[in-house]
């Protein structure tokens, strides 16, 4: 299926992707998302990363933490967890399985996030909806328009890390980062 290149006109300019800024410990290929400031930064190493905005989980299914991509698939079937079965009809008609397309929530890529050896049910993944940028309207997933999502899809490699954060508001690429701190609130002051 054809990737629409006008849904990035559709996204605020504050969430178009764009080379930034990135002092940080994490090494070349990792993938930080602050979930507060609903950026996504793929380390390029050198000081610098590639920033997307994302939209993020809605009040009550955000999460943090840290997870392994372990798949990547194009165009890929969305099979709904049984409790957004439960809760919503349009995933109930789709319990089996969704084929990829575009109607398919996932949109044109998706990236697996593990713990582990554990499926977390989380991905990071395209979206049909570019008004969800920037927003936290998701089901904990963390959404990009499928522009983004294909360019970060070719970029990272299985086994990459993902580093998902939540914190008060801020640009996180104007304050150094650092790993070897001890918390999160000391990574972005």
């Amino acid at each position: 299926f054809p990737i629409s290149r006008s849904d990035i006109r559709k996204v605020p300019a504050k969430f178009r992707r764009r080379k930034v800024r990135f002092d940080t410990d994490y090494p070349p290929g990792t993938i930080v998302v602050d979930t507060a400031s609903k950026y996504l930064y793929f380390v390029t190493g050198n000081g610098s990363a590639i920033r997307y905005g994302i939209g993020v989980g809605r009040q009550g299914f955000s999460w943090s933490g840290t997870a392994v991509i372990r798949r990547k698939a194009k165009w890929p079937t969305w099979t709904p967890p049984a409790a957004m079965v439960e809760r919503d009809e349009f995933a109930a008609q789709w319990a089996g399985g969704m084929p990829g397309g575009p109607k398919n929530p996932l949109g044109a890529r998706a990236l697996y996030l593990y713990q582990g050896n554990r499926d977390t049910l989380y991905r990071i993944h395209g979206t049909f909806a570019p008004s969800s940028i920037g927003k936290a309207v998701s089901s904990g997933c963390i959404r990009m328009i499928n522009a983004d999502v294909a360019d970060l899809y070719d970029r990272v490699r299985l086994g990459a890390q993902v580093v998902v954060l939540q914190r008060p508001t801020g640009a996180l690429a104007e304050a150094p980062v650092t790993r070897k701190r001890r918390t999160i609130q000391d990574i972005f002051e």
